[in-house]
């Protein structure tokens, strides 16, 4: 084995002309794998941590039953003692903070007109540190100082023609079925990933929601974690803690279903292009192999006259596809990374996305497994090419091969 490895390599050195090519062919193909799928998982990545930071948080506290029966009596599934759950579940490691939400259905209306809400008490301040992802376009972040102050989707503030500075006035139902309203000032418009949410959404203090409801209770503990890797082992955790008193614990996957299938539709579309990618690597890869082949079978039938086994052709075929494979999958990964690399410096200008106004910056990220999956095709590509070569070179007749010197 060890000759016929020195041998290969010899060959593969000799036909330097033919060996860059198919080098090239092989980078060219794994190259262009590592880009697309490092803007891939960008998309994915940028497109999560959108929706956790801008709605969902991390994981999302509840009680059980909140998330199917609560639109029709909110008030039955109040938390009445929020803070010996954000107490609870602070302790929990990777938790770096837990927020408290109320939400709430109502009108609002700008002295002309009302448009129906959906409302959120936050904590101005927790919120601020969580929502990293939401655009303030006009105004600025609600504060922990802003006892009346309200932050409006953009959707809602274009439907009822609101400026930061307006007054409004936000109607509802409390708790116990009665109907109250309160005065509050546009501090700032937002904008997040979701279109459809913007033209609902309205942010008030918690304080301020609870005045509103006539009920000091919440109905979501958010929480805000140090790594979104390890959302699954926390929400085990927090199930844990929780466990007999009657509370749910869901993951930001399952509370935004849009992103489960974006992931689903870019995986299918990341397998068909390693497939295509595959097809034409083979084929570019697979002509350069078939020549050299053709053009050798004097030296590959003075090797049989000189008593070299048929299957040693075959296998020498092949090793030397494999070291062009090996050689240009390497070259590929190198070129790949660093190309990732530059591009995610400069960065690649975007238009919103579907359902969105917001542009922004895409970048190529690194992946060892993208790496992998790339270095693996350029590794296989030329080796699946020159399979049928090399079984042609070792079934020829020795006569035919010798003739073809003369």
């Amino acid at each position: 084995m060890k000759a016929l490895l020195q041998l290969a390599t010899r060959n593969v050195l000799r036909q330097r002309g033919r060996s860059w090519m198919t080098l090239l062919a092989i980078a060219f193909g794994v190259v262009a794998l590592i880009l697309a799928g490092g803007f891939i998982k960008d998309t994915v990545d940028e497109l999560g941590e959108s929706m956790i930071r801008s709605q969902s948080g991390h994981l999302q506290v509840n009680r059980a039953g909140y998330r199917e029966q609560g639109s029709r009596d909110p008030s039955a599934y109040l938390i009445e003692e929020p803070e010996a759950l954000r107490k609870a579940l602070a302790s929990i490691p990777e938790v770096e903070e837990v927020l408290l939400r109320s939400v709430f259905s109502g009108l609002l209306n700008n002295g002309r007109t009302d448009w129906a809400i959906i409302g959120e008490g936050v904590e101005p301040d927790a919120e601020t540190r969580l929502g990293t992802y939401i655009n303030v376009s006009a105004g600025r972040q609600l504060t922990d100082a802003d006892p009346y102050g309200l932050m409006l989707g953009a959707g809602v503030a274009q439907a009822l023609d609101l400026q930061p500075g307006d007054w409004v006035d936000l109607l509802t139902n409390t708790t116990d079925g009665a109907v109250n309203v309160l005065e509050f000032q546009v501090v700032g418009i937002f904008q997040t990933f979701s279109k459809d949410y913007d033209a609902r959404a309205v942010r008030i203090p918690l304080s301020a929601a609870q005045a509103l409801l006539g009920d000091a209770g919440v109905h979501l503990a958010v929480l805000r974690l140090s790594r979104t890797d390890a959302t699954s082992a926390t929400q085990q955790a927090a199930e844990a803690a929780l466990a007999g008193e009657g509370f749910e614990v869901l993951d930001w996957k399952r509370l935004n279903p849009f992103y489960e299938q974006t992931v689903a539709l870019y995986r299918q579309q990341f397998g068909f292009l390693v497939l295509v990618i595959l097809l034409m690597v083979s084929l570019s890869v697979g002509n350069t192999i078939n020549m050299s082949v053709y053009e050798r079978a004097a030296e590959f039938g003075t090797m049989q006259a000189c008593g070299a086994p048929r299957r040693e052709i075959a296998r020498l075929i092949l090793l030397e596809s494999a070291l062009l494979g090996i050689a240009g999958a390497t070259l590929g990964v190198v070129a790949g990374n660093g190309l990732a690399l530059l591009i995610s410096w400069i960065g690649i200008p975007m238009p919103p996305p579907p359902n969105s106004d917001i542009a922004y910056i895409a970048l190529v990220r690194l992946a060892w497994w993208i790496t992998g999956v790339s270095f693996l095709i350029g590794l296989l590509a030329p080796i699946v090419a020159a399979l049928r070569p090399a079984r042609r070179a070792a079934r020829a007749d020795i006569a035919d091969s010798l003739r073809q010197a003369v």
